[in-house]
């Protein structure tokens, strides 16, 4: 029975600690930015120093501009990333690969507007054949 109680309470105190951990960590990255931000900026820049909380403010602008649009879709298909890396991938392979794995493109690469074809290259001269007199 006493097992049973437990684990609830444990349950319970674990969500409880990350929230409070997670708090600590955010307020200690803050006063990390503020410190880095008051040596730093005004003496190379000229910028004025910051506050705990306008550091803070900083943080969490930076929070949302960078990490907010990097959720991912919820029908599990690849981002634009992963696509553009196996493209990249691809690419590499067929230009740069030497040995008996090299292949060939099994489409060719989309048009750029704009683009001109690249000028068909010129057949060698024959070499004349010598003539008998």
């Amino acid at each position: 029975m006493f097992h049973s109680m437990r684990r609830p309470f444990l349950r319970v105190s674990m969500i409880i600690g990350g929230v409070v951990l997670a708090a600590a960590l955010a307020l200690l990255f803050g006063l990390l930015v503020m410190v880095l931000w008051n040596w730093i900026m005004p003496e190379v820049f000229g910028l004025s120093p910051l506050t705990y909380w306008q550091s803070w403010g900083i943080v969490l602008l930076a929070h949302i501009l960078f990490k907010a649009g990097g959720h991912r879709d919820q029908n599990h298909h690849k981002s634009r990333d992963e696509e553009w890396k196996d493209r990249f991938r691809d690419r590499f392979k067929t230009r740069f690969w030497v040995g008996d794995q090299a292949q060939k493109p099994e489409t060719p690469e989309p048009k750029r507007p704009g683009a001109q074809e690249p000028p068909e290259p010129e057949a060698p001269p024959k070499p004349e054949e010598p003539r008998d007199s």
